[in-house]
């Protein structure tokens, strides 16, 4: 290839080979927006140097090959600008909602063809020849109909861009000031270049500047990324971080005006449209919290509490005012920030905190007690047992002897049967993996069935058992939980029986889908506070009126499976008239 190098060409090869590594060096070691401005270098710097060899081109055919090579540079500028804008304004999610990146790109392959076939269809361009009237030859071209299309395509894409960063920084704080100016700046440069050149007015003739505004862009905004740190300080960055955060936070100046907010701060406002808010006066937005604007007025940090009501309901609020101590002598002069803190949420965390503090100290309470009937309760009959054993195999007691001890270690027996029965269901139930098998079954029959089981004890104190229950009445639970239920209560109810008592047993359908189950007796009752220590676990186990052991376990087993069954166990005790135990379970799948 044949070149005469001029000052133009020169110019541009340096800068689009500085660009070219710059474009390198920033896309392999930044990320994000930085990796998406280095594309944009890269084609900057592709279309400076396709125009630097082109200016360097004495010949038609070699002038041409650069065009086609600038226009890889060319074509991917506007798609490159747009996303480096939508990252930089944070307008990521416009790559799928509004803007369809893969259209983009092939746009930009579809200029890039049309233009390496133009001598095909003269599309793009027209006409083409080698001006040899200036300085130096220079490849002139007249423009086609598709040149037109691509160019409006251009702007579009460059307008878009710049649009979303002057809406960007235009909210920004002005700490972001030098780094918004020298964005903004260099946005404007090839747009300037370009319309220039498109109008006509070229004082270097036919010589395009644009590729020359686009490597003073690049240049400005490599300044601003390592000179104000520009993507280490985000604007969009401060935004998200501020819109993240639940508190509300807004700023005031010096006027009392707002000049900054996150949109929780917005959710306590009264129903004020958005674009009102910028600029208010605080008075205009909490025109009812004199304590607040007494704070303000007088520049005092410090804490109150809020109450405020809009649309989105009440809320109580903590606001945490701080003044910005520049000048002392000054107060009047100084900016305030005011932190609004939702103590609704708070409250709720405290008060639920509060309840699993205290079903906590409750299971503990329950675990302690549990370890003591192990320690105690469930160790003296099997001492007792083990020594009687002891005593028959040495022949230290007669067998009349042993027949006179025997009902007592039947009782003893009997009671630590149920108390390891008791013990090891409450175990089981509070496994995360012990599964409720709830199934359909016929309530009356588990009944019976219960009630055959404690004839004998009933007998022996000459309690009467009356059942009441229709064939037929079928509940949806986990059987055996439920038979467990009523087993404790039946044991309860002819353990506090005296001779003579009758227990009755009746079921009725409520309407609301459950079925009452009622277990009432004419024992000697319980007390208000008994009963509520026995279901919490913290009472002693009680003896009943022939002096049989209780575990104290029974109804905390009770009223945990009965709510594990979606069900509810209410009862109602008398001292001196009995005690009545209603258990509501569900007919039906809830």
């Amino acid at each position: 290839m044949d070149f005469t190098f001029n000052l133009y060409a020169i110019v541009l090869i340096f800068f689009g080979a500085l660009a070219l590594l710059l474009s390198y060096y920033i896309y392999k070691k930044e990320g994000g927006a930085v990796r998406i401005f280095g594309l944009l270098m890269l084609s900057s710097a592709i279309w400076s140097l396709g125009y630097g060899f082109e200016l360097a081109s004495p010949i038609l055919e070699q002038a041409k090959f650069f065009v086609n090579i600038e226009y890889l540079g060319i074509s991917t500028i506007p798609l490159n600008w747009l996303l480096f804008c939508l990252k930089l304004s944070g307008k990521e999610r416009w790559y799928k909602q509004k803007i369809n990146i893969s259209i983009q790109v092939a746009i930009a392959i579809i200029v890039t063809l049309v233009v390496w076939t133009n001598d095909l269809h003269h599309l793009h361009f027209k006409g083409f020849h080698m001006d040899t009237t200036g300085e130096f030859p220079m490849f002139a071209l007249e423009m086609g109909p598709f040149y037109w299309i691509f160019t409006i395509y251009f702007y579009v894409l460059l307008g878009i861009g710049s649009y979303l960063l002057i809406t960007t920084f235009r909210k920004s704080d002005p700490i972001y000031k030098k780094q918004n100016y020298s964005i903004i700046i260099a946005a404007f440069i090839p747009w300037v270049a370009n319309l220039a050149y498109f109008f006509g007015f070229r004082p270097f003739g036919d010589l395009d500047i644009t590729p020359f505004s686009f490597i003073i862009t690049v240049f400005l905004i490599s300044i601003s990324i390592y000179r104000f740190k520009l993507f280490d300080i985000l604007p969009v960055a401060r935004e998200k971080a501020l819109e993240l955060m639940q508190d509300g936070f807004a700023i005031l100046d010096s006027k009392n005006r707002i000049i900054d907010y996150n949109s929780a701060f917005r959710k306590y406002l009264l129903d004020f449209k958005e674009n009102k808010i910028m600029g208010a006066q605080i008075e205009l937005l909490f025109p009812d919290q004199q304590k607040l604007l007494v704070l303000i007025n007088e520049r005092q940090s410090g804490k109150i509490e809020l109450k405020v009501q809009n649309s989105a309901g009440s809320f109580d609020l903590e606001a945490e005012i701080k003044t910005l101590n520049q000048n002392h002598l000054k107060l009047n002069s100084e900016a305030v920030i005011i932190k609004l803190q939702d103590l609704t949420a708070l409250r709720e965390e405290a008060l639920k905190s509060k309840a699993q503090t205290e079903e906590l100290q409750q299971l503990n309470q329950l675990k302690d007690r549990i370890f003591s009937i192990i320690a105690h309760d469930l160790r003296g009959p099997l001492i007792n047992l083990s020594e009687i054993i002891k005593m028959t195999s040495d022949d230290m007691i007669t067998i009349e002897e042993f027949k006179v001890l025997a009902p007592t270690l039947s009782r003893d027996i009997s009671y630590t049967t149920d108390l390891l029965d008791n013990i090891l269901h409450w175990s089981r139930s509070q496994l995360k993996g012990y599964g409720i098998n709830k199934v359909f079954f016929d309530l009356k029959s588990m009944l019976v069935n219960e009630i055959n089981y404690h004839l004998p004890v009933a007998k022996a104190k000459n309690v009467q058992i009356i059942q009441d229950v229709f064939p037929g009445e079928m509940v949806y639970a986990d059987r055996l939980m439920i038979q467990i239920v009523v087993r404790n209560i039946l044991n309860n109810a002819i353990k506090f029986c005296n001779e003579n008592c009758k227990i009755h047993i009746t079921a009725v359908y409520k309407t609301d889908g459950f079925i009452e189950l009622c277990i009432e007796d004419n024992g000697i009752g319980m007390s208000e506070s008994v009963l509520k220590k026995m279901f919490n676990g913290e009472g002693a186990s009680t003896r009943g009126t022939m002096n049989e052991k209780g575990t104290g376990l029974g109804l905390v087993i009770c009223k945990e499976f009965i709510e594990k069954n979606d069900g509810k166990l209410i009862v109602k005790s008398e001292i001196g008239k009995g005690s009545s135990f209603y258990i509501y379970l569900p007919v039906d799948v809830k």
